[in-house]
């Protein structure tokens, strides 16, 4: 019987799969985790801080305006965060104004949180939909005082562009309603956001799972903000982390480049030298 030899083996070279990145830069502030938490329905402080632990995360945000500071328990929540290793980002959650947002926003500098906020403008306490136009006037006359302004904001390239015109550090579309896990809804808009940006794109708000995140960071987002998929999950550390592969994964998936999409089939094997049926 006629022997086979075996080819001899080539040696293992590892192969380096993770693309070159760049780091996350806000406002000159550089970063490594392109995820954001937020502070916001956690079931205790010990659920809280294992969450932040596990996802990797170097910012998270904290709503102003709904602590009473005359209250030790709802001041706590400033006083449980290691600013050593974690960037405290105030935003104006709960402000239904342009008028209240700005003073949110001076307090968050006067109580010594930095040259920046989260900027959000609600009225709408069904949706909890940001109103674009007090949006922008806050966003204004924040930007004039020197403020470091990253707003949250419908999918909508229009005020994306009027916002990153007058000086905003980052545009931050809701991929769908605040806390409803629906995921990219808006995905189409958020592309066009992304592509026509110049400055950070942070998706927020609607990631339900980890594949949300992996889809937004897939189109070229710079970063995603969860809260509630990991403060409500049955295990907020073990969501933390999924959230944060599927951001790594996603942003991976951005640069590595994806084939495009098509009509047909593509066969994977080579069709020629086929051996033909006797």
């Amino acid at each position: 019987m006629a022997q086979i030899a075996a080819s001899p083996r080539t040696p293992h070279r590892p192969i380096t799969s993770s693309p070159a990145d760049t780091p996350l830069v806000i406002a000159g502030r550089q970063f490594t985790s392109r995820l954001m938490l937020g502070t916001g329905k956690y079931r205790s402080n010990e659920e809280m801080h294992a969450a932040l632990a596990a996802s990797g995360a170097e910012i998270v945000t904290v709503a102003l305006r709904r602590i009473d500071f005359d209250d030790p328990a709802s001041r706590s929540i400033l006083e449980e965060i290691d600013t050593a290793r974690l960037a405290i980002l105030p935003n104006t959650a709960g402000c239904q104004t342009a008028e209240e947002a700005v003073r949110i926003a001076r307090m968050a500098r006067a109580m010594g949180l930095g040259d920046w906020v989260k900027l959000e403008v609600i009225p709408d306490a069904t949706y909890l939909l940001p109103d674009p136009i007090g949006t922008l006037e806050a966003a204004r006359t924040l930007v004039r005082e020197g403020i470091a302004v990253l707003p949250y904001i419908g999918a909508d390239p229009p005020l994306a562009r009027q916002l990153e015109e007058i000086g905003c550090a980052t545009v931050m579309p809701l991929a769908s309603p605040i806390g409803s896990g629906q995921g990219l809804v808006n995905l189409e808009a958020i592309r066009i956001i992304i592509e026509q940006a110049t400055i950070p794109v942070v998706v927020d708000a609607g990631i339900g799972a980890p594949s949300d995140a992996a889809l937004a960071m897939e189109q070229g987002a710079s970063a995603c903000l969860v809260n509630t998929a990991i403060a409500r999950a049955q295990n907020p550390a073990l969501m933390a982390e999924a959230i944060a592969e599927g951001v790594r994964a996603g942003r991976k998936s951005f640069l590595a480049g994806r084939i495009p999409r098509s009509a047909f089939a593509s066969a994977s094997s080579p069709l020629t030298g086929i051996v033909g049926s006797a």
